[in-house]
Parts: structure tokens; C-alpha cells; sequence
């Protein structure tokens, strides 16, 4: 047996465990393929690389995101006391300077004289396991030399589903003669203010204290945008692509199609802003969110898409306030990666039919930055006890969300796919139906944390 535990991949999920391995005095090898290989969507040098939005979230506890933080905090998770670090504001959610947070964790684990860090592509993960313990986190952009070999590991078909990344521009670009800045209710004049008194108000708020920018659109507007955003030119799907595109990373241009108002009622919906030209709700609302430290770029949310770069700069520019928009990154679509967990993993995310193999990340079927740290938490303290040859003591209750994670993608499902943190794969209080939503989810909250006290 070695004396140091192997992970490869040095994503969110990898990184996490990296760390959590070494702060128990065991030695890490790390397997990074970066710089010398890059996937499709990567670009930076640096370990744990953000490539979709920048946001972890929301914060409160009322939110499963925001509890899994919280829970993640309370076993010191380093990922989540970076993203807190090099957080931007972002209203009650947590969003991180995205260059800033990979250079910190970069800076972490290489520092670190128990993690070495070794920059190749790994070929063969069966040799590996034979002598030590192995943790795969290769991510949902697994290459795919790396597919194959884990097609030949699990004996099992590999599996898709496709993401999308919203397009990032220059805040300087932004024209604030239409553009403000606001969060959603606290812009919105209140029913005893005067629109001159509620326009003093929204004067005297410190715009660095506003977490997003919004960009209002009438009617006619909206239409408008609304007939380019359907009929431009898409970047061109295999047919099985296109059934496999997750639907929590919906492609904006696909929403569109559902029918004219859908994006209304979703990412543009103008429900909490009045319009400080008109002093009415506009009939649409794009919001740009604070994409680094600096306040430089942003990002528009939710405009994941798989349009062709010309279109996107044609389309997106008829936004009001973007017309004359300097596009910093065009949204992409990639190929993500996930195994059958269900028939694959326990609640460990240990490999069933081999101790020595644990996974770890988007792999697993958890879906999201943080659920991605979660299960990298897990996986290590396990591989940590497979280690130190002693019964796995890390069962988490799926009272929590870490455990609810865990055990949504061990267990048997026909029709599984990558699962997002939600109160819905949490037990239900015992003996009480709370039919206030936020009571209910404080309740499943309290009670996650008692666990942990």
C-alpha cells in the first residue's frame, strides 16, 4: 500500500479534497492535466477554474444552498472560506471574483508540502487503485481519454447532458442612461412614496452597496429582441445533444421558443422594479450581476446560451442599455460528463465494487458548485478512513444536505439525472405540515444544523 492518496482532477470537487486529505496529515498526489491539456471551456492555469456563472448562490438558510454552505463551513471546507474571501456583492447570494478565487486556491494547496500537484493526463486508473486509493474528479468536462477509461471501470455506458455559460461584458460599455442599479422590491416605489420622494431615495443609495444592474424594456422592445433571440443562428447539436441539454441550464434562445412570454415570467421578469424613467414596472427586465472584485465585468443572468458569437453580439446588443455593449467572454455550451451513480456508488461515494475508487463531483450527478465541493468533502473523509484501514465513520443523515446529496445519487433511479441542492430530497418535518414555504425550510434548516452541533 502507498503512503498518499491519489486524486485526479483538480477541480472544485478535487481541490476540497486535496485539502481535507492533507490537513490530516496524509500526502496528496494531484492529478491536473492543466496547463499542458485544456477541455473545451477552460482557459485558466489555475486549480478549481469557474467556467459558468460566478455565483454560489444564495446565502440564507431558507435557501438548500445557502444551508449546504453553512453546513460545509461548519467542517471547514477551504473552497467555501474562499469564495467567502474573494466574494462580490451579489445581494443575499454569494458570488465570487472568479480569477481571484482560483489564484487563492491555487496558492493553498501548492503551498502546502503535503499535496504535490503533477501537470498530465492520467491513463490509467486501474494501476493505480491496485496499490493506494484513488479519488476521481474529473468534473463534467472529463476528457476524453479520461471517459474512456472510466467507461471501462464502471462497465458502464457514459452518460451526457450538455450546460450552458452566459456571455460576460464590460461595465464601462453599459449605457446608465437606461441601465440603474437595484435588487429586486428594494428599487420598487413603495405605494405612500411621491416619485419625487422615491426618486431622492434611489439618488441617495451608494450604487457600490447594489448588487446587480438592470436593464428595463417596454413592450415594443421586448418583442422585438424577442423574434432576433429565436430565429439566430445556433451553434449545430448532434440530435442526441439536443435531448440531452440539462434543463436547469436551459439555453436562453431555447426557453424563448416555448412561447413569447416565457422569458417574462423567468429570467426577465420585471416583478419588483420600477422603471426610474417612467416610474412604472417595465414590461421586461435583464439583470447583469457583478462577475469580479473590481466591479469591471458582469454577467448576464440567466443567458446561458448556445448561440453563434456574431448572433450573440447582434441580439444581445438590442437589450436597451447594451447597444453599444464591449463583450468580454460569449456564452458557450460544452459537453458535461456524469456516470449512473445510482447503480455505481453508496452514500460514500465509494465505487461498490472497489474500495480503493471513490468519486468525487460533477461526475457524480451533483450538479452545481457547491454540491460539487460538498461531495469532494465527503469522498475525502472517507478516503481517509479507508486509509487509516478503520470502519467509514462519514455517513452524513440525510437530514442534511450534504447527506440528502449523498444519498440522492447512491440511490436506485431509473430515471436519474444530475440533481441540484433542494429541500424537495430532504426527509419531511416529523408530525407537523407547515404550509409557509420559508417556515418550513427554516424548520428542515434548524434541524440540518442540530445535526451538526
Amino acid at each position: 500500500m502507498v503512503d498518499y492518496i491519489t486524486i485526479i482532477g483538480g477541480g472544485l470537487a478535487g481541490s476540497e479534497a486535496a485539502y481535507q486529505i492533507a490537513k490530516k496529515g496524509i500526502k496528496v498526489k494531484l492529478y491536473e492535466m492543466k496547463p499542458v491539456k485544456f477541455s473545451p471551456a477552460h482557459s485558466n492555469k489555475d486549480l478549481a477554474e469557474i467556467v459558468c456563472s460566478n455565483s454560489f448562490k444564495s446565502n440564507l438558510l431558507t435557501n438548500a444552498c445557502g444551508l449546504l454552505k453553512e453546513e460545509l463551513r461548519k467542517l471547514n471546507s477551504l473552497l467555501i472560506k474562499i469564495a467567502d474571501n474573494t466574494s462580490v456583492p451579489a445581494g443575499q447570494a454569494l458570488a465570487v471574483d472568479r480569477e481571484e478565487f482560483a489564484r487563492q486556491v491555487t496558492q493553498e494547496l501548492t503551498s502546502n508540502p503535503l499535496i504535490e500537484i503533477i501537470n498530465e493526463e492520467v491513463t490509467d486508473i486501474q494501476e493505480m487503485a491496485k496499490n493506494g486509493i484513488v479519488i476521481i474528479a474529473t468534473g463534467p468536462l472529463t476528457s476524453e481519454g479520461m471517459a474512456e477509461q472510466i467507461g471501462k471501470l464502471t462497465g458502464e455506458d457514459k452518460l451526457y447532458f450538455y450546460d450552458a455559460a452566459a456571455p460576460i461584458v464590460n461595465k464601462d460599455s453599459i449605457d446608465f442612461d437606461i441601465a440603474f442599479y437595484g435588487d429586486r422590491y428594494s428599487q420598487e416605489k413603495k405605494k405612500d412614496e411621491t416619485v419625487e420622494e422615491w426618486k431622492t431615495r434611489l439618488a441617495n443609495t451608494e450604487t457600490n452597496e447594489q448588487s446587480y444592474i438592470n436593464l428595463p424594456m417596454n413592450k415594443e422592445e421586448y418583442e422585438a429582441f424577442w423574434k432576433e433571440l429565436v430565429e439566430a443562428e445556433v451553434i449545430t447539436l448532434h440530435e442526441f445533444e439536443k435531448k440531452e441539454i440539462f434543463e436547469g441550464c436551459m439555453p436562453v434562445e431555447i426557453m424563448a421558443k416555448r412561447g413569447i412570454d416565457t422569458l417574462r415570467f423567468g429570467p426577465l421578469k420585471p416583478v419588483g422594479f420600477d422603471d426610474p424613467r417612467t416610474a412604472k414596472r417595465p414590461y421586461a427586465l435583464v439583470q447583469l450581476r457583478q462577475d469580479d472584485k473590481q466591479a469591471t465585468i458582469y454577467n448576464l443572468v440567466g443567458f446561458q446560451t448556445n448561440l453563434k458569437f456574431s448572433e450573440q453580439k447582434r441580439v444581445f446588443s438590442m437589450i436597451p442599455g447594451l447597444q453599444n455593449a464591449e463583450f468580454v467572454k460569449y456564452g458557450v455550451m460544452h459537453r458535461n460528463t456524469y456516470i449512473n451513480s445510482t447503480k455505481l456508488l453508496d452514500e460514500t461515494y465509494n465505487l461498490k465494487t472497489n474500495n480503493n475508487i471513490y468519486f468525487a463531483g460533477q461526475i457524480t450527478g451533483v450538479e452545481g458548485y457547491v454540491e460539487s465541493i460538498s461531495s469532494g468533502m465527503v469522498a475525502a473523509l472517507n478516503a481517509i478512513d479507508e486509509f487509516r484501514d478503520r470502519p467509514q465513520m462519514h455517513h452524513f443523515s440525510e437530514n442534511t444536505v450534504i447527506g440528502a446529496l449523498a444519498k440522492y445519487i447512491s440511490t436506485p433511479n431509473e430515471k436519474f439525472q444530475p440533481m441540484n441542492a433542494n429541500f424537495g430530497i430532504l426527509p419531511p418535518l416529523e408530525g407537523s405540515k407547515i404550509k409557509d414555504k420559508k417556515q418550513r425550510y427554516q424548520k428542515l434548516a434548524d434541524r440540518s444544523l442540530r445535526e451538526f452541533e
